[in-house]
């Protein structure tokens, strides 16, 4: 025996989404034999975008009863029943949090209609209640209204129930180990299996295409399944939209996080909350002037031709400015931390030698700055990460040059890892940012059993 159900709501996330209008029609395989429809008094506020999809306003609810009022005949007429909706885990979840709401737990068995179509009527452009009716000629009326959606389905549904192979893909579906319930309408069951339990990250596509969430893993199955798993109202919203998964190995968290930043940068998806900023990073670089004298300044780092030291905003290169300006006796004018045409005057740096009020010849100025500049080149490390590989034959690198990330790589067991010069046929080159400085500094903190080779 099956309900076949649908719902219109508020629209404001699992938790917070309370139901405008449900219908129920209890369906033996072969007809309908009873059916429950009511308008739902939510007892808060109806957007105005949901009234101008579903047509149902506040006043249409006024005098509607409350989940409360009608919930022993949702139960009565489940009660027994497979649980049948199309994209099932949204329908199903707002109802079991109603019913969470009154302190009862509300479990079915489920069955998704978008997911059998797609398994027993493959082929079709798209699997949305709509459109897929239209295609296959089911009429639907009343569309985002709970009872002609809820008909449409059964319709649909009496379909799938007549195609070949349908009894054995039902039962599969119902068995519980079979995961069907919990993956998101439109994936196939075939791309879910044959992910790797490996490290990486991973892509989830939409029907287009496109790139709409990356993320990262030790174990590239079990964190998507993960997913899948999560009510939240963002993962709802995300699997709802989920229509391929594809990944990409790193054989290492370390470069699974740098791969995952890189990704998100790129491709910058709808469901990544983190990394999507594009924070303008600056930094210190010397130039001559025409007099001949060395500057040293700050800038963004696209503006900053071949940079000294890479920092995160123009407050951090200001002050790593005054400490040079201490260490080295060198001139705040000429360091870009004050504006003047005369001699300098800085309210705190006061060791300058007077290159600036020709008290300090420009070779002897210039030669502090350069001894400046090699000792920021020195305190800057060179590092190589070495990790595992994606298999047995390979292993993996990180490069870190003057401090700077310059990418990864991958190399077979028998290259030796002791050179930039060595590798760099090999790098995949990335950019440095915030977030990558972040991963990198972090690694270096708490893989301390990993340790780097410097050079």
């Amino acid at each position: 025996m099956y309900t076949i159900i649908d719902i219109e709501t508020t629209g404001n996330g699992i938790k917070g989404n309370r139901i405008t209008e449900i219908a129920i029609f209890k369906y033996d395989g072969d007809q309908i034999i009873d059916e429950f429809t009511s308008l739902v008094n939510p007892q808060c506020p109806i957007p105005y975008f949901i009234t101008g999809l579903t047509g149902i306003d506040d006043q249409m609810v006024a005098n509607a009863p409350t989940f409360k009022e009608i919930s022993n005949q949702i139960l009565e007429i489940t009660k027994d029943c497979i649980f049948v909706a199309h994209a099932v885990n949204f329908d199903y979840g707002v109802i079991k949090e109603e019913f969470r709401l009154l302190g009862i737990d509300f479990t079915r068995k489920k069955l998704c209609t978008v997911r059998l179509s797609r398994k027993l009527i493959p082929g079709f452009k798209s699997y949305s209640l709509g459109k897929l009716c239209s295609s296959i000629g089911i009429p639907l009326k009343d569309r985002h209204r709970a009872r002609g959606d809820a008909h449409a389905t059964v319709l649909l549904f009496k379909k799938l129930l007549q195609t070949e192979n349908s009894k054995g893909t039902i039962t599969s579906f119902l068995n519980a180990r079979s995961q069907e319930a919990t993956l998101p309408p439109l994936v196939s069951r075939e791309n879910i299996d044959e992910l790797p339990t490996k490290p990486g990250i991973y892509y989830f596509r939409n029907s287009t295409g496109k790139i709409i969430y990356v993320g990262k893993a030790i174990n590239i199955k079990k964190r998507v399944l993960g997913h899948f798993y999560t009510k939240s109202n963002h993962e709802l919203l995300l699997c709802n939209e989920i229509s391929k998964v594809d990944y990409e190995l790193s054989g290492s968290e370390l470069i699974a996080l740098l791969m995952e930043s890189a990704a998100i940068k790129a491709h910058f998806p709808k469901y990544n909350r983190a990394q999507k900023r594009n924070a303008t990073q600056y930094a210190i670089f010397s130039y001559e002037d025409r007099s001949g004298i060395l500057h040293l300044a700050y800038n963004s780092l696209k503006n900053s031709f071949n940079p000294i030291l890479i920092l995160n905003n123009k407050t951090d290169c200001r002050a790593y400015l005054e400490e040079m300006c201490k260490a080295f006796s060198l001139c705040p004018k000429y360091c870009h931390l004050q504006s003047t045409n005369g001699p300098c005057s800085h309210y705190e740096i006061l060791k300058c030698d007077g290159v600036c009020c020709n008290k300090e010849t420009i070779e002897a100025y210039n030669l502090k700055v350069k001894n400046a500049i090699t000792s920021v080149k020195k305190s800057a490390e060179n590092i190589i990460l070495e990790r595992k590989g994606r298999n047995l034959n390979e292993k993996a690198f990180v490069l870190i040059k003057d401090g700077t990330y310059m990418g990864y790589g991958f190399v077979e067991n028998d290259t030796e890892i002791s050179s930039f010069e060595s590798l760099e046929a090999f790098l995949i080159p990335q950019k440095h940012t915030i977030e990558t400085e972040s991963i990198i500094k972090s690694a270096l903190k708490k893989e301390i059993d990993k340790l780097p080779i410097s050079l």
